[in-house]
């Protein structure tokens, strides 16, 4: 099947089923990072034989866009700052907060004239159906990053259905959205109440004085190119024992999938000078770090960019073990970084005030958010897509690859089209 086509049959606002409070919501410094007032943009892909989970999905139930729709009215009850807007205080943007007007989540109901398998599950791109459509159309007369969230639910003739989410990053991490939308299924399954009960809670998150830092140039635009691979789980785990073999020392999946995506990179670009110095930058959660943590319940940005730099030549020239080495040893210092941080005393450069270069790469992990436990009623989603991306940002999103496949999933943008062949190709080699 060559195209299929997406039609959008209802759009409006779902407000809380309750009341709720009013008035205004502080964030904190870390969500009023002026870069992290972006949209994130993802797709959550559901099988309607059970996916991901195997448990065959209701047959004879309503609608997976009006159960999730009811859902959502319920859990804005509990998160009710979600159904409010975000407004820039006097200061502008570093000063915005959340106002809790109730006015709620934009939501849209769209049904494709395809089933999920002749749209080829979504499994490769580009896909048969532009993610475009199959994300929520902008509200009329809203600036989108006022919006805290938007929603999209496409059903597929074969019941089989998409919830596309577009939210705003200032409200919440990665981890504080997947939260959200637990909450979301834990209501459509017919649960009393959410298995995790929000706790605002901004106010644990340190407040340094602002450090002094030079305003980062303007970026530079690129012409990334998309490139997925999948890393096979035979090829993660003889990674990892070779890494324990070289140092006596265990390391993750995460670090394996840094390391090879940031040497293949590395050796794509061709540097001409080999002490030219590049850089991978990931974000690590920090509440394990933070006095309380907000409590389970914490839904609030909560991370710190931690960054690995070395001579270009010595990314290229080691052999896996080695860049894993580097990733690991930066992640060892995280906690210290955090508490200089917290405490005021990195004054040389602010680390959340990133600096985008075609030497630098940037990373974000979508395996343990949370998103793939999301259910609602239909068992968890075969796969969830995510797509934050910036022509500025040369990145690289580490997921899974869709069920049954085990594994890891490396979509990047990170690029450019002369650079692409090789980039591939070092990727393929880790396989063998």
């Amino acid at each position: 099947m060559g195209s299929a086509a997406v039609r959008r049959t209802s759009q409006s606002y779902v407000r809380p089923v309750a009341a709720t409070p009013p008035g205004a919501l502080e964030l904190s410094i870390i969500d009023r990072v002026v870069g992290l007032r972006h949209l994130v943009r993802s797709l959550h892909v559901f099988d309607a034989q059970g996916g991901a989970g195997g448990r065959q999905g209701r047959p004879s139930s309503p609608s997976p866009a009006r159960v999730v729709r009811e859902a959502l009215g319920k859990a804005l009850v509990d998160y009710y700052p979600f159904a409010g807007r975000l407004v820039d205080g006097a200061g502008g943007p570093v000063s915005a907060r959340v106002e809790c007007t109730g006015e709620g989540v934009w939501f849209v109901e769209a049904a494709a004239d395809c089933s999920l398998e002749e749209a080829g599950r979504l499994d490769q791109y580009p896909f048969v159906i532009p993610e475009d459509d199959l994300l929520p159309n902008a509200a009329p007369g809203v600036e989108p990053l006022d919006l805290p969230l938007m929603v999209q639910v496409t059903e597929f003739t074969c019941g089989s259905f998409v919830v596309g989410l577009v939210s705003c990053h200032a409200m919440a991490d990665g981890l504080g959205a997947a939260q959200f939308i637990n909450a979301v299924g834990d209501y459509a399954r017919g649960l009393p109440k959410p298995r995790v009960s929000p706790a605002w809670a901004r106010d644990v998150v340190p407040n340094p004085p602002k450090l002094s830092s030079a305003p980062a140039p303007f970026p530079r635009m690129f012409q990334f190119r998309h490139h997925a691979v999948d890393l096979s789980l035979d090829s993660i785990n003889r990674a990892k024992s070779q890494f324990l073999q070289a140092t006596g020392q265990r390391c993750s999946s995460f670090d394996v999938a840094v390391a090879k995506v940031w040497q293949a990179r590395t050796r794509s670009l061709r540097l001409a000078d080999p002490s030219t110095r590049v850089s991978v930058c990931f974000f690590a959660n920090t509440r394990h770090l933070v006095p309380g943590g907000g409590g389970a319940g914490f839904y609030g940005n909560c991370f710190y960019p931690v960054t690995v730099s070395a001579e270009s030549g010595a990314v290229e020239g080691a052999d896996l073990a080695g860049v894993v080495a580097m990733i690991r040893d930066a992640k060892a210092r995280l906690p210290a970084e955090f508490a200089q941080w917290a405490a005021g005393e990195l004054v040389e450069k602010d680390p959340y005030e990133l600096t985008f270069s075609y030497e630098s790469l940037f990373v974000s992990d979508w395996t343990r958010l949370g998103f793939l436990d999301a259910d609602y009623g239909w068992g968890t989603p075969l796969q969830v897509i995510p797509f934050t991306y910036h022509p500025a940002m040369p990145i690289a999103i580490i997921s899974a690859p869709p069920a049954p496949k085990a594994g890891a999933r490396i979509m990047t943008r990170c690029v450019e089209e002369e650079s692409l062949p090789e980039f591939s190709e070092e990727m393929k080699a880790f396989q063998k």
